[in-house]
């Protein structure tokens, strides 16, 4: 895949939009459904020709793409927190993970299993998130330190949502992946923001172009 910067902003962006969306359901139980769909049929797409291939369209990616303005941009004062932290932590799970070649294996035969679900049900159906939940929580989740999601526990006792913040997470990890396939690392986001953030608006302002 070709390691340019259109691809690895893609591709933070949809570390971005689904770490937001993980925030999101844990704190009110409910989340954006197109976003939330765009995330999930991502994880689908082991194989892929770039990265807006993997999306689908980088429109789907729109949350995610002002995230990277709002976070890293010249005039930002990045009062999520919580985000920034999860996506560092889904970086950090992502290298571990690269490391560990049975769980990458155990990774991908869940998501076939899930994938047989798509006959039936939509990717956003609760079987499915189910079923994805149930693949990070044998394979990320037994990596240390765990990423602790932070949230209302009203909420994330609730199977339903706890289930959505787990396949929401996969997804998060599956977009860590393409960055580090784009030739994304921890230097770029640190030094190389500037980069990211123009290319990010120029993403955004061609949707209107």
């Amino acid at each position: 895949m070709a390691q340019n910067i259109h691809d690895r902003t893609l591709a933070l962006a949809g570390i971005f939009q689904a770490v937001q969306l993980v925030q999101e359901v844990a704190k009110y139980g409910h989340c954006d459904e197109a976003a939330t769909e765009t995330s999930i049929n991502s994880i689908f797409k082991i194989e892929a020709s770039d990265a807006e291939s993997v999306f689908g369209r980088a429109l789907c990616l729109s949350n995610g793409l002002r995230l990277i303005q709002a976070q890293f941009g010249e005039q930002a004062k990045p009062d999520n927190h919580e985000v920034s932290k999860y996506l560092l932590g889904v970086l950090y799970l992502e290298k571990k993970l690269s490391k560990r070649p049975d769980l990458l294996s155990e990774i991908v035969t869940g998501i076939e299993r899930a994938k047989g679900q798509l006959q039936h049900y939509p990717a956003t159906h609760v079987n499915i998130l189910a079923s994805l939940a149930d693949t990070y929580s044998k394979t990320v989740s037994t990596i240390t330190p765990r990423l602790i999601i932070e949230g209302d526990q009203g909420f994330l006792t609730r199977p339903d949502v706890a289930n959505s913040v787990r396949a929401l997470l996969l997804a998060a990890v599956r977009a860590a992946v393409l960055w580090s396939q784009c030739g994304g690392n921890r230097w770029q986001l640190m030094f190389g923001r500037s980069k990211l953030v123009h290319e990010a608006r120029q993403i955004l302002n061609s949707f209107h172009s």
